[in-house]
């Protein structure tokens, strides 16, 4: 196994190295490297632009830019390879190519990925969302249009369920809830959801926990459902690897961190994104996705370049979902995240939607 031992900041001594690509990873990679060399660990080649996979499984997507293209201009080097072990002892990582850094600051960025809860047949039979790519190609090959299952009705399961159906309406899609679809939402955001869904032609099955996946479909708590081809988006989890080498998690394998998004056992971490349980005063815990990331990643660069000591902050503004092409909702909430009464629908909420996902995709060049 080779070693990389050498310092790479600019006459600190300090050598950081980023674990993970996505929006937290590349913002807090770009942001520590406007004076210093950054280290950023990623397998993948492409920015994998998570809040617009539902686009690419139903076939609307399109290549999106390098990771090397987005770095371009900072002091980046990007190591393709996957952290399969932290020595958080030694200041190590292990990544799968045989390499290991050394490092003087970590910031662990490697997110979450589908969570299966253990369903019998889950993983041999439902494809995760994170493979949008292998949805777009299955409908593509299929002998003839089927019945296609979405499980999930948060705000993945939604935008998945509308994209598929509006796009391919030969296929018959439906989405299955544990609970109600669209339940976060405040009654005139759910009412909205549901025309939406009615107008597409979507089932909607509701308070129906998934038991079982089935070549042929789902068993559920409210019955069988059949299906030809399963879309798993029910919740995510954090990546195992915090967890597996000691930093200090909370019951969802989540890396406890302070103000300063330090993890309290081993403050030369740094965690952002979907790993880090950051709980903000008057706020709370801040739930995954991609509105709590990107601030969390922008934040550590900050501070990693030291354009900021002071202690992280954040408040909730709006949540906003695409229908299909056509439609959208934005739904106004109040700091702590709960549902303020007021939303934007239609068209109008589809180029909300799309501008906040500009002002994203714009945030990573």
């Amino acid at each position: 196994m080779s070693s990389s031992n050498s310092t790479t900041g600019t006459g600190t001594g300090r050598r950081i190295v980023v674990l993970g690509a996505g929006y937290a990873g590349l913002t807090a990679a770009k942001g520590a490297a406007r004076h210093r060399s950054v280290t950023l660990v990623a397998p993948e080649e492409r920015l994998l632009h998570r809040i617009r996979q539902h686009e690419t499984a139903a076939g609307r997507g399109r290549d999106w830019p390098a990771i090397e293209e987005l770095a371009r201009g900072r002091r980046i080097r990007h190591h393709r390879a996957r952290a399969v072990d932290l020595d958080l002892a030694g200041h190590k990582v292990a990544l799968d190519d045989g390499t290991t850094l050394g490092y003087d600051t970590l910031v662990y960025a490697l997110g979450s990925r589908t969570a299966w809860h253990d369903v019998p047949g889950a993983v041999e039979h439902a494809h995760p969302v994170e493979h949008a790519d292998d949805v777009r190609r299955l409908i593509r090959e299929a002998d003839r249009p089927g019945t296609l299952a979405v499980v999930g009705g948060g705000a993945t399961g939604i935008e998945l369920a509308t994209e598929l159906a509006e796009a391919h309406p030969a296929w018959r899609v439906r989405i299955v809830s544990a609970g109600q679809v669209g339940g976060i939402y405040s009654p005139k955001g759910r009412a909205h959801i549901r025309r939406v869904l009615d107008r597409l032609g979507v089932d909607v099955h509701e308070d129906a926990t998934v038991t079982e996946v089935t070549p042929d479909g789902l068993r559920t708590t409210a019955g069988p459902i059949t299906a030809d081809l399963t879309v798993w988006a029910a919740s995510m989890e954090p990546h195992p690897l915090a967890a597996r080498a000691g930093l200090a998690v909370d019951d969802r394998g989540r890396a406890l961190v302070d103000d300063h998004l330090r993890s309290v056992s081993h403050p030369d971490v740094h965690v952002v994104g979907d790993a880090a349980a950051v709980t903000v005063p008057g706020i709370g815990t801040l739930r995954m996705g991609c509105a709590t990331a990107l601030p969390r990643g922008q934040y550590v660069g900050k501070l990693l370049d030291g354009r900021t000591t002071e202690p992280f902050s954040f408040r909730y503004v709006v949540h906003c979902l695409s229908l299909g092409r056509r439609d959208g909702l934005l739904q106004l909430v109040h700091p702590d995240d709960s549902m303020k009464p007021t939303v934007l629908t239609g068209a109008a909420g589809r180029l909300a939607k799309a501008a906040i996902v500009g002002v994203v995709f714009s945030s990573l060049k």
